[in-house]
């Protein structure tokens, strides 16, 4: 079942972001098959907003929550705050999923 995974960064933190982007990246990668989407949150000009959005399949919250506490953005502290929220899939890429 999917879930959303919304994150916000603490303030003034782009600095810790882009240190450990490679490894978060490497997460995102070695955790594909889970993701259904996912990416960071941009401001209108293009920079960084300070978060980002994850949309997985997983079986339940608590692997959802299990998921962002493992990733290296998590476990750096980056986060002020993470929302988990369950998500129906209605349509992706112009696929109707209902």
């Amino acid at each position: 079942m999917p879930y959303i995974i919304e994150t916000f960064d603490k303030a003034d933190s782009l600095k810790l972001r882009m240190q450990h982007r490679p490894e978060h990246l490497k997460f995102l990668e070695d955790h594909k098959d889970l993701l259904i989407a996912c990416g960071a949150k941009l401001n209108d000009d293009g920079s960084d907003l300070g978060g980002g959005i994850y949309i997985v399949n997983v079986d339940s919250r608590d692997e959802a929550q299990s998921l962002i506490e493992a990733d290296p953005f998590f476990k750096a502290g980056l986060f002020a705050k993470v929302l988990i929220t369950r998500w129906r899939k209605a349509y992706v890429d112009g696929v109707c999923h209902i």
